[in-house]
């Protein structure tokens, strides 16, 4: 019986996989290329790639290795499968505890979380395009700097059993709510993106989807009935969930820090004063 570890190396800038065999010939995977997406952190990105509907990503195979040939007849498909490294988890889970659908721990293998013994990930993607040594992609849940292991053509006829059971896992996505922004929130979205790389939309729409009044697994302050504020680090959402309703409404975006706490520079923790000083002088 083989046991199978991954150990990630230093590899061109990318992460490169080695299996170890107990007592035989090593196995050595090198990634094909990377991932350059806008979402950089694990709280940006959605929990399965179907509900990420807007954003594009692509991923950038490596040069001088004839990939031009491997993708020819690949955009004649409308979706393919990527498996990829899981490049920021170092360490494994034997139980974790899912974001949705349970409060128990369950075994790392019966979900799809990257807390794995081998940090290996695979997503279904659309594919929008093949521009040489580039495949651009959204419907992606993958992370930016994730090194590419394979890609393959997704198959309906082979891959898709819409009657197979679920296990703890509840069939589609009923529970799923419509984030939506006023004109105020996205104008400091944007302008909190273009100044501070801070992607706002797609954390408070990851956080809220789903359950957003859970203040048990989120960062969240009602401040009266269908009113409430969640944080993002230094920052702070306000928006409104009304029961019964499937919408939620990003009202506002403002700082966390205190007119006190912007004024004393010599304590700053996340390196981000000066940033939330030249956004309230903006708004």
């Amino acid at each position: 019986m083989l046991n199978l570890h991954f150990n990630c190396l230093s590899f061109n800038n990318l992460s490169t996989l080695l299996i170890k065999a107990f007592n035989l010939n090593q196995l050595i995977i090198e990634p094909i290329g990377i991932i350059h997406s806008e979402q950089k952190f694990r709280y940006e990105t959605p929990r399965q790639g179907v509900l990420e509907t807007s954003a594009e990503s692509y991923i950038e195979l490596n040069a001088h290795l004839n990939f031009e040939q491997a993708v020819k007849d690949l955009d004649g498909f409308e979706r393919i499968w990527v498996i990829y490294q899981f490049h920021l988890n170092a360490n494994w889970k034997p139980l974790v505890q899912p974001p949705r659908h349970t409060r128990n721990k369950v075994g790392v293998f019966a979900t799809r979380a990257p807390y794995r013994p081998n940090p290996v990930g695979m997503s279904c993607v659309k594919l929008n395009r093949v521009e040489g040594l580039k495949i651009f992609i959204s419907n992606s849940d993958i992370l930016d700097g994730s090194p590419v292991i394979d890609i393959k053509p997704y198959l309906p006829y082979s891959d898709s059993f819409p009657e197979a059971k679920t296990g703890w896992v509840k069939h589609g996505l009923e529970e799923i709510c419509e984030v939506v922004y006023s004109e105020q929130a996205l104008l400091k979205i944007n302008w909190l993106k273009k100044n501070g790389n801070i992607n706002l939309k797609s954390f408070a729409k990851l956080q809220l989807e789903f359950n957003p009044k859970d203040n048990s697994r989120k960062r969240i302050q009602m401040l009266e009935e269908g009113s409430y504020i969640l944080s993002y680090r230094t920052w702070r959402i306000k928006y409104s969930a009304l029961n019964k309703s499937a919408t939620v409404s990003i009202e506002d975006i403002f700082s966390g820090y205190s007119e006190s706490e912007l004024h004393n520079s010599a304590e700053d923790k996340y390196e981000d004063k000066a940033l939330h000083r030249k956004f309230n002088a903006t708004f």
